[in-house]
């Protein structure tokens, strides 16, 4: 089973790599300005541990209570946290996530700050954590995200903690709209954002069906769940 697996996983991701591959040729960019994330959120341990054999490095999740066990288990991969974060859970993911996409406020980024420093106290994790600003895109409470034009005041905010590492900014194209114009409001709020924070070069944005429109318009990493790993069905989060 998991040999059929295995190559289910391999012909997935020869195809997501040359969506990659193309887009990035379309735009005039090189294929390795662009990251892949593997989510892999309702999927087993055992997937990722197949997807890191196949060669693949970051894998995202979006719930810290399924990846804390999962990042247990398959070790060397760079672990990455996607979806939205309740404050309370800032200590939990700091024991496993190399990298939080997902900082929409300066109350999670001030959570998390604090969660490091307990980690580094009680010798969890020597590293300061890299974080991304969720940026909105419509506006939309329900889906999260920082307000384009809070974005400055909660890059400062992030900047002044000796635990963050700021390292550009994340988004989601709205729903039923252009993801092509989003993602263009998401390069030029990017632009902005490295005139003060000139290392905040990522920008993470495209999924299975945008991630062309996402590298046209400058994307660093795509996170890709569906196209690499099959649909979750009706009781996927």
């Amino acid at each position: 089973m998991s040999t059929d697996r295995k190559a289910e996983l391999a012909e997935n991701l020869a195809e997501v790599e040359e969506r990659i591959a193309a887009a990035c040729r379309a735009a005039g960019r090189a294929r390795e300005e662009v990251k892949l994330i593997a989510i892999t959120k309702t999927f087993p341990a055992s997937d990722v541990a197949l997807l890191a054999e196949l060669g693949v490095t970051d894998v995202g999740e979006n719930r810290d209570q399924e990846a804390g066990p999962k990042a247990a288990e398959v070790a060397g991969l760079r672990w990455h946290m996607v979806g939205r974060l309740q404050r309370n859970k800032a200590r939990s993911v700091v024991e496993w996530a190399h990298e939080v996409q997902s900082v929409d406020s300066a109350r999670l980024a001030d959570a998390l700050a604090k969660a490091v420093r307990a980690a580094r106290d009680a010798q969890i994790r020597d590293e300061p954590l890299d974080v991304l600003i969720q940026a909105s895109l419509d506006d939309d409470p329900g889906r999260g995200g920082c307000p384009l034009p809070e974005l400055g005041a909660l890059a400062a905010r992030i900047a002044q903690t000796e635990e963050l590492r700021l390292r550009g900014l994340m988004a989601v194209a709205p729903l039923g709209a252009d993801p092509a114009a989003a993602f263009e409001r998401l390069a030029r709020a990017g632009e902005g954002l490295r005139k003060d924070h000139p290392n905040a070069a990522e920008v993470s944005a495209g999924m299975s069906h945008d991630l062309e429109q996402a590298i046209t318009h400058g994307s660093t990493c795509v996170r890709v769940g569906t196209a690499l790993l099959g649909g979750r069905g009706l009781a996927s989060p």
